[in-house]
């Protein structure tokens, strides 16, 4: 709750900076409150905050995510200079808009209570909704905004409908009591089926929010029409969020369930390998097609449920930070381009590697770890994911690989532009902003470290630091 509470007060902090009318101020606050939250995470909770556990509980897990969370957002609001350039007089409501996403974010954390998990996916989403259209002359930013609004409002109610049924059929809304009187429903027929369809109705609400097949409609428009910098943190944190708040409630509270909803998993798992991964194929634009890599990942993601066992939660915060640092890698590397061409097609990467030879390499090697291959973050965790399902699960994994060598090329194309396409004749070269080399540096130390030297995650996943 302490993390929590600085984030939020930091967001306040951002949006009244606004009133000097500097973009400057607003970044330097959001980045200053956001170290200050990252610092503060590996502290234990003070003792006051003891009270809300049955509500809000910031274990070990819980400040895992969060840190991960917290270090990705902190790279993305150092990115803010440059991307947020035309948006210079509403900057400071840009930043704090984030900062609040971000408060929703540590809810899905560290929850215990199904109400908190309402709350804490609605403090997320709100934000975004406003910010997905916050270029207010551009139609697919207006596109974006309204259709991320009208489906997040349809998941909203499957996941009222479902924590309701849920609620009516074992009288609890507290995660270990919900799994504890699901036990007892084994001979309530009625009980036990009003569960079961809470439960899936629950597993829909959040195969949007992670972008499960067939709940992936709205991603490619609202990653293309949204700002990039708003995209990286969508692809990013946001990802992270509903995906960790998936896998905590059901694998705390559902337990007795889980042939069924497991089956329904599998399911959405194949038909989003296969279908993103073909439809990555087809796309021009770099935008859309990182939205199809991220409903990619999203089956990659789902594999985290079979095979579950005491290691599962660092293995997805392993992939996690590792799909987080290449998709800011990329999204460097994009944002100069759309900042610098006007546009991010594929034909606008041609030649970059001539003018900005980090930003490229950095975005290459953030490609390479999205697809897997080895000396990279991205090979350790799908190892990490793969290994463990593929004891339940090997017709999973075999279809994860297939996805993953798919999804090579699609990188590729991209890769090949940069480096083997001639650079456009009228093409104005702009310097590469000095926080833009920063942060594609930090990005592929990140990468290249974590592929090399997996222990070296063990600085997210150190325990609390006790100062007596």
């Amino acid at each position: 709750m302490g993390v929590f509470i600085i984030i939020f007060l930091t967001a306040l902090g951002a949006l009244f900076s606004g009133v000097y009318g500097s973009m400057k101020f607003a970044r330097y606050v959001a980045i200053f409150g956001v170290i200050l939250a990252l610092v503060c995470s590996y502290f234990p909770e003070l003792a006051f905050f003891h009270q809300y556990d049955l509500m809000v509980k910031f274990d070990l897990n819980a400040a895992l995510y969060t840190r991960i969370a917290l270090f990705l957002t902190l790279l993305i609001f150092i990115l803010g200079d440059f991307a947020l350039i035309n948006h210079s007089s509403h900057a400071s409501e840009m930043y704090a808009l984030i900062l609040f996403s971000l408060c929703g974010a540590i809810l899905l954390f560290s929850f215990t209570n199904l109400i908190m998990v309402f709350l804490g996916i609605e403090i997320l989403s709100i934000p975004l909704y406003v910010l997905a259209g916050s270029r207010k002359n551009d139609l697919r930013s207006n596109e974006a905004s309204l259709k991320y609004f009208l489906m997040g409002s349809f998941a909203t109610g499957f996941l009222l409908l479902g924590i309701a049924f849920v609620y009516g059929s074992t009288g609890q809304l507290d995660l270990h009591m919900i799994q504890s009187n699901l036990e007892g429903l084994k001979n309530n027929a009625g009980n036990s089926s009003m569960a079961l369809v809470g439960i899936l109705l629950i597993l829909s609400a959040f195969a949007f929010k992670v972008s499960l097949v067939p709940f992936h409609m709205w991603s490619p428009d609202v990653y293309q029409g949204s700002p990039s910098w708003v995209t990286a943190f969508m692809s990013t944190v946001v990802k992270m969020a509903g995906f960790y708040g998936l896998y905590r409630m059901f694998s705390i509270s559902f337990l007795q369930f889980a042939p069924t909803w497991l089956t329904v998993v599998g399911v959405l798992l194949i038909i989003t390998l296969i279908l993103a991964n073909v439809m990555g194929l087809a796309q021009s634009n770099s935008k859309r097609m990182l939205a199809y890599s991220s409903i990619s990942h999203a089956g990659y993601l789902a594999l985290i449920f079979f095979g579950n066992n005491i290691s599962s939660a660092q293995n997805l915060a392993f992939y996690l930070l590792a799909y987080g640092l290449a998709n800011i890698a990329v999204f460097t590397a994009l944002i100069y381009v759309e900042k610098t061409k006007g546009e991010t097609s594929f034909g606008a990467f041609s030649g970059l590697s001539k003018n900005t030879s980090l930003l490229s390499f950095a975005a290459l090697v953030g490609m390479f770890s999205m697809a897997g291959i080895p000396l990279t973050a991205g090979f350790i965790g799908k190892f990490l994911l793969f290994s463990q399902a593929i004891n339940g699960a090997a017709y999973l994994v075999f279809i994860a690989i297939i996805g993953s060598t798919l999804s090579i090329a699609y990188y590729l194309r991209l890769g090949m532009m940069m480096y083997f396409r001639p650079q456009v004749e009228d093409a104005v070269h702009v310097k590469t902003p000095f926080t833009y080399s920063f942060v594609a540096l930090v990005a592929l130390a990140g990468i290249l470290i974590l592929g090399i030297f997996p222990d070296a995650f063990q600085i997210f996943n150190a325990g609390f630091i006790n100062l007596k």
